[in-house]
């Protein structure tokens, strides 16, 4: 009975630890101006897509949370469903230095992340935008209205429900 008791003194224990842990990660980073907060466990989602910008010469790793990675494989995304979580994350490019023929990542740029809910975010496409800027993570724009920049940006690929991204094919 007391190894019992010890065994799951020691399971609450650490799950208490791991849990604080997470929400202590998270609690340092503010919100972004429209309330959208850095979803937990972003870093563990898988690669939908890879990109690089000529434009910024920046590359891009695209994430999604479980819901868009089985609506990727399903090719359900246009419209993608609710509930799905796109992920950007930026970084400059460089080339390597040990390699000159390969592009790899430099400097962090931000993360930016884009929910889908197509009620609640209506008035931006069905999607809510959130960025948060360099390792620091300090949260883009001034007010709410920073994400109508988003939407502007996205409305030429409004036929692809406001998503520049095509996830990547595999064999």
């Amino acid at each position: 009975m007391k190894i019992k008791s010890f065994k799951l003194i020691t399971v609450l224990a650490l799950s208490a630890v791991s849990v604080s842990h997470v929400w202590a990660a998270n609690q340092n980073v503010s919100p972004a101006p429209n309330g959208i907060v850095i979803p937990d466990g972003y870093k563990d989602w898988r690669v939908i897509s890879i990109s690089h910008r000529t434009d910024n010469n920046t590359m891009r790793a695209i994430v999604g949370n479980d819901k868009a990675i089985d609506a990727a494989r399903k090719g359900q995304t246009n419209p993608w469903p609710d509930g799905t979580i796109l992920g950007k994350m930026v970084w400059k490019a460089e080339t390597d230095a040990n390699w000159a023929a390969a592009t790899v990542p430099g400097k962090f740029v931000h993360a930016e992340f884009m929910i889908k809910e197509a009620r609640k975010y209506e008035s931006t496409g069905g999607w809510g935008y959130a960025r948060w800027l360099g390792e620091e993570q300090k949260p883009y724009g001034k007010d709410a209205g920073f994400a109508q920049e988003c939407v502007a940006c996205h409305t030429p690929v409004k036929g692809n429900d406001y998503v520049f991204t095509h996830p990547a094919k595999l064999p």
